[in-house]
């Protein structure tokens, strides 16, 4: 970016967001090259799984989302390759079974691809206005760019666990943990502001800021662990029908269902299989890769229940206190490396109380982070939601076929993650990196 005299508060406020924007696109690129470089050619055009997209596509579609947005939207440029491409990364054209058989571009033209596009987008944000129009208020879509190339990295590393062969992903382990009471918490019963319309960045489902009346309900301050989920398994949990959702309990009989994903018990022991290593399950972490069907099984075998979406979001986000309602549980201020586990840093959730800054007023850990939480509620718009900048993002989703997971994962980035951020998926889906923890409800108690 070229440098420019700070004349006054908007042009000071313009080259913080540019910094940002900058800052923002080059850490999701860094962790796509990362993902898509650690294997060979013929591994990133094969399918690892019909669940899942070859990596290649991922690759040239983030590639693809960037241009039509930022150079062609936003900038008025020509395009880049022919047009007929746009439709080979079109995703609601082609579903991801079928990808492999499409004309794509090879690894060598994805690449090529995907870095002019981003050299011609850093040329032009310093040329683009950051107000006046409402796509580039306060830079939201190149923020919405950058949050779509994380989600895709997120997918990607999901590919990667998918994958069969030796490993080619390593990171760091995660903190030590801290003593943390593992209990339940009340959260006062009473109205908080949901979701945002004030975020520059947020996207479409969650805005725009609305109150709701949330009655008083108990809260588990850690997430489900591995050794909690094995004691619902060693009960038998998976083969009494009486915990199950009559469609999760057709599913746990149709797909044989008896653990997670990618456990297998050796004697006695648990095992998993984690980017393409074999270990003991940790005891501590939370459980993962598990459905919407199992947690709901396994909060009933316990005697409690998912906590609704607005349950979670005001646990995370409300200060009982001074009233606020915050973006995050311990305040305003960006996740860092010290409160949440994201990124992609340490490849694995964290044990709980791994994490006592990123705590909430009320002492309930690790909503942020480590795993996306399943809740109880169905997908759908908000009082007053109007889609935008595009439907497909969320509005064709909208329906009681989609469960709402909150609070984001080891896998996720900071960029696409807050307080206010909404994922969803089929009650189905393990292979993305969701756990759950329990709610119960409280008039028993107040009574």
């Amino acid at each position: 970016m070229t440098g420019r005299p700070v004349g006054d508060t908007d042009e000071r406020t313009d080259d913080a967001i540019r910094n940002r924007i900058v800052d923002d696109l080059d850490r999701a690129r860094r962790r796509t090259h990362l993902l898509t470089s650690s294997l060979d050619d013929s591994e990133l055009a094969r399918q690892h799984s019909r669940l899942m997209s070859p990596l290649v596509w991922d690759l040239a579609h983030i590639g693809n989302q960037e241009e039509l947005w930022l150079l062609r939207d936003v900038g008025g440029r020509d395009p880049i390759l022919p047009e007929t491409v746009d439709q080979l990364y079109d995703a609601f054209q082609h579903p991801r079974a079928d990808r492999p058989a499409l004309p794509l571009l090879d690894p060598s033209e994805s690449r090529r691809y995907v870095g002019e596009v981003r050299m011609k987008v850093i040329d032009l944000l310093d040329k683009i206005p950051l107000h006046g129009r409402r796509l580039t208020e306060g830079g939201f879509v190149f923020g919405m760019i950058a949050q779509h190339e994380q989600q895709h990295a997120e997918t990607m590393l999901a590919t990667h666990q998918l994958r069969v062969g030796d490993p080619v992903l390593s990171a760091p382990p995660t903190p030590a943990p801290t003593e943390v009471d593992r209990f339940e918490v009340l959260v006062s019963g009473g109205p908080f502001t949901m979701g945002t319309s004030a975020h520059p960045w947020a996207l479409d489902n969650e805005r725009p800021a609305h109150q709701v009346e949330v009655p008083s309900f108990w809260m588990d301050t850690v997430p489900v662990t591995n050794v909690d989920y094995q004691d619902f398994i060693a009960d038998g949990g998976y083969q009494q029908r009486r915990w199950w959702h009559p469609a999760g309990w057709q599913h746990v009989r149709e797909a044989g269902l008896t653990a997670p994903l990618f456990w297998q018990l050796d004697g006695r022991q648990w095992l998993r299989r984690r980017f393409g290593r074999l270990e003991p399950v940790p005891d501590k972490e939370p459980v993962m890769h598990v459905c919407w069907y199992e947690a709901d099984a396994y909060a009933r075998w316990a005697g409690k229940r998912l906590p609704t979406e607005a349950e979670w979001e005001k646990a995370a986000r409300h200060d009982p206190v001074s009233g606020a309602d915050r973006q995050y549980p311990w305040g305003d201020g960006v996740p860092t490396a010290d409160r949440a586990n994201l990124g992609q840093d340490h490849l694995q959730p964290a044990a709980v109380g791994a994490y006592p800054k990123g705590a909430s007023p009320l002492g309930i850990h690790q909503l942020i982070g480590d795993v996306w939480e399943w809740t109880s509620s169905d997908f759908g718009g908000y009082p007053g939601f109007s889609p935008w900048p595009y439907r497909e993002y969320s509005e064709v989703f909208f329906s009681p076929d989609y469960k709402v997971l909150r609070g984001g994962s080891f896998a996720a980035d900071r960029v696409a993650c807050r307080g206010t951020f909404r994922n969803w998926d089929y009650p189905i889906r393990r292979q993305i990196f969701a756990g759950f923890r329990c709610a119960r409800d409280a008039a028993a108690d107040e009574g």
